[in-house]
């Protein structure tokens, strides 16, 4: 998937970049901040959803089991709920995410 804003057809002063295409039925959505230091769970945890993260300022990193995934603003990461993971704001200030939940 392109990594890069571009304007639509028809738009104009209009910006837009494609996060993610069709990664299963939505089971509900959350815009989360957190703050520098913050994230959880404190260990990783696994469950029946997956989750699609998208960082809309600040930087998170995602965890699947020990290895880091760095996630900036604008971009997204996707997350198999079985597997171990979990979310933690190491830069300098708030990061505002959202997360969708999405049926494996």
């Amino acid at each position: 998937m392109a990594n890069e804003f571009i304007t639509p057809e028809g738009h104009t002063a209009f910006l837009a970049k494609k996060l993610f295409d069709g990664m299963g039925k939505i089971h509900w959505g959350a815009v989360a901040y957190i703050e520098k230091g913050g994230g959880g769970p404190a260990g990783n945890h696994t469950h029946s959803d997956n989750h699609i993260f998208i960082v809309v300022d600040g930087e998170v990193e995602i965890f699947l089991e020990d290895t880091p995934h760095t996630v900036k603003k604008d971009e997204m990461f996707f997350v198999d709920g079985m597997v171990p993971h979990s979310i933690w704001n190491h830069g300098e200030t708030t990061a505002k995410v959202i997360k969708i939940s999405v049926e494996r």
